[in-house]
This record gives structure tokens, sequence and C-alpha cells, in this order.
């Protein structure tokens, strides 16, 4: 065990947030990190499909007259296709 290793264990003791049964501490909170930012990528990528789905839909009621129907719906299946 490191020093750094060695200082979270500290930390989380003085806390009262850790027991020495549950594993490393460090490992702990990188994990939680890790998670925190997979929650982040989720909730924006949820925003983005949205946003793109909405922008498909308005081509898809609006723009059939000018550009025709195929060519409206290549343009849809292309902005669906940028989802994640």
């Amino acid at each position: 065990m490191n020093e750094e290793d060695e200082a979270f264990e500290q930390l989380a003791l003085k806390q009262g947030q850790w027991e020495h049964t549950s594993g490393n501490r460090k490992r702990q909170i990188m994990r939680q990190i890790e998670q925190d930012f997979a929650d982040i990528d989720d909730a924006n990528n949820r925003k983005r499909n949205f946003a793109l789905e909405e922008v498909a839909v308005e081509l898809e009621t609006k723009f059939t007259k000018p550009f025709g129907r195929d060519t409206v719906q290549s343009f849809t299946a292309f902005i669906r296709s940028m989802k994640r």
C-alpha cells in the first residue's frame, strides 16, 4: 500500500464513511467517479437523442412538400443514425 492509499483510508476512517472490511477506499472512490461519469454520459445521450428525433420529426412534417417524400426520408434516416 502506498502513501496515497493510506491517506485515502485515513481520511475515510476519520469521516466515518468506510470500514476496513469493505475494501480499498481509493478503488471505491474511483469506481464511484467512473459510475458518475457514465451516468452523465447516459443523460447527455438521452438529451442528444431527443433533440435529433425532434429535428427528424420536424423535417418529416414541414419539408416533405418542398423536397419530396423520398428526399426527406433520406435526411431523417441520416439524422436518426446519429443517435447514440
